[in-house]
Formats: C-alpha cells, sequence, structure tokens
C-alpha cells in the first residue's frame, strides 16, 4: 500500500492542491473550538479528572488530523482523521458505561468490547442508506442507546444525550449527501459535517464535565 497515494473523497476537492479543500480544511476549526472551550470547562469544575482531559486532547487531534486529511489528501494523512475519532468514540463510551450507567469496569470494558466488534456489522445493514458514513451509525444508535438506558436513573442525562443524538444525526446527514449533491453543489456538505460534529464533541465532553461535577447543563 502506498501511504502517500493521493485521495479525493470529497465533493470540494478538484485538485491535488494543499488548499483545494479549503471550507473542509478550515471547517476543521471547530474540533479545535470544542477542545478549548471544554478544557474552559474543566479547569473550572472538574481539573482532577484526567479521562475526561484526555479526551479533550482527542478532541484536539482529530481536528489537526482532519486538517492534514483534507489539504495533504493522503493514505497516511487519512489515519490521523480516523483514529482519533475512533478513539473517541469508544473512549467516551467507556466513560459513559461507567459513569452515566455506574457500570463496574469489566463490564463497561466487556460492552465496549461487544460493540467494537458488532460495529462493522452494523454498519454494514447502514450501507444501503448512509453509504460512506455507514461507519458512523453504530456511535449514532450508541447515544440514542445511551439516553434510553439512563432515563430511569433520573440523573437528567437522558435529555441531553437526546438532542445530542438528533444533532449527530443532522451532522452524519450532511456528510452522507456530501457526493449525490456534489454536481448541484460544488462545495459539497462535508464541511457542515465537521461544524456541526464539533458542537456534537464539544457537548458530549460539557455533559461528561458536568455530570462529574455534579449537575446537568
Amino acid at each position: 500500500m502506498d501511504w502517500n497515494e493521493r485521495l479525493d473523497n470529497y465533493c470540494e476537492r478538484i485538485g491535488p492542491e494543499f488548499w483545494a479543500e479549503p471550507l473542509n480544511a478550515v471547517s476543521n476549526l471547530s474540533f479545535v473550538v470544542a477542545a478549548l472551550w471544554a478544557y474552559v470547562l474543566w479547569r473550572r469544575q472538574t481539573p482532577g479528572d484526567w479521562p475526561a482531559l484526555f479526551l479533550i486532547v482527542v478532541v484536539l487531534a482529530t481536528g489537526v488530523g482532519s486538517f492534514l486529511f483534507h489539504t495533504v489528501a493522503t493514505r497516511w494523512a487519512m489515519l490521523t482523521d480516523v483514529v482519533p475519532i475512533a478513539i473517541f468514540i469508544h473512549g467516551y463510551l467507556l466513560l459513559a458505561l461507567r459513569r452515566y450507567l455506574g457500570l463496574p469496569w469489566w463490564a463497561a470494558i466487556a460492552l465496549v468490547a461487544v460493540f467494537l466488534v458488532a460495529t462493522p456489522y452494523i454498519a454494514g445493514l447502514a450501507q444501503p442508506v448512509a453509504a460512506s458514513s455507514a461507519g458512523y451509525v453504530p456511535a449514532l444508535l450508541a447515544i440514542f442507546a445511551m439516553a434510553a438506558l439512563v432515563r430511569p436513573k433520573g440523573q437528567g442525562l437522558s435529555k441531553p444525550l437526546f438532542v445530542v443524538g438528533l444533532l449527530f444525526l443532522i451532522s452524519l446527514t450532511f456528510r452522507t449527501i456530501d457526493a449525490p449533491l456534489c454536481a448541484a453543489l460544488e462545495v459539497g456538505t462535508h464541511f457542515l459535517w465537521h461544524m456541526f460534529n464539533g458542537l456534537v464533541l464539544f457537548l458530549l465532553l460539557r455533559l461528561l464535565i458536568s455530570q462529574r461535577a455534579g449537575y446537568t447543563p
């Protein structure tokens, strides 16, 4: 495999140049803003919560990696984009199972492992509808499932998680329709995936930090 192979995965890219995807590249600032804003909350409310800080750093890395992918556009740059996203999804799920549902570590780890194994199968079922975004459908379902599971606990977490799930659904829709709308919209819609996803990640981090601090926004 040639790790320096140039990729053309998105509507906005029309050539191999560094700035061939200006909107897709610049919109990654949403992840940087999300990470910095979450860091401010972390410093104020839970400065000793190191797992939350780790996830904040992962969100920052997501912004940097995605910027590289939408500028350099090579296979190795793609890894700097998708690896931090995968780490965040599984890391957040682990903490949510522990903190929101109160599961012991062994149970939380086991469920994350089940989620990891089930992801490609769920993505395969979602492929006809979600196309290239099918890999994110398991994460979307996990958010809605968590919103339903925490409701009986009465912690005030269910509604915020449900809202985050709806925002992620909108975000995922923009990612999915990027290619189909390319002929009518030259810049595509992938940059809107970045912007909405930055908001989704911030809200997830805020919920994690606020729950640890003892209240729900």
